[in-house]
């Protein structure tokens, strides 16, 4: 689930053709987002990241789970919907 960004900002150094150093900060945009396996939080780097894929539209997964396992069990769930009967009284929450 996308929760939001927030700018890390980093500091580097550089030495100048006279031999002073200087500090410059370079500012970072990071997407935080809550994994749809675990419910842990992680973060990305925008630029990582498609444009699209930043909404709740789609399934997020934190590096610490397995994204095709995640996957297959979802299909799963949309097969369990699709093959029920009309005339079922079930709720989709109750699958």
């Amino acid at each position: 689930m996308y929760i939001g960004q927030e700018y890390a900002h980093q500091n580097y150094y550089r030495k100048s053709r006279y031999g002073t150093m200087h500090m410059y900060v370079r500012k970072k945009t990071v997407l935080i987002f809550q994994c749809d396996c675990c419910g842990g939080f992680f973060k990305r780097d925008k630029r990582d990241m498609d444009p699209k894929r930043l909404s709740n539209s789609y399934y997020h997964v934190c590096g610490n789970c397995d994204a095709k396992k995640f996957a297959q069990s979802k299909g799963v769930e949309a097969r369990m919907v699709w093959d029920m009967p009309v005339s079922s009284l079930k709720t989709l929450d109750q699958l």
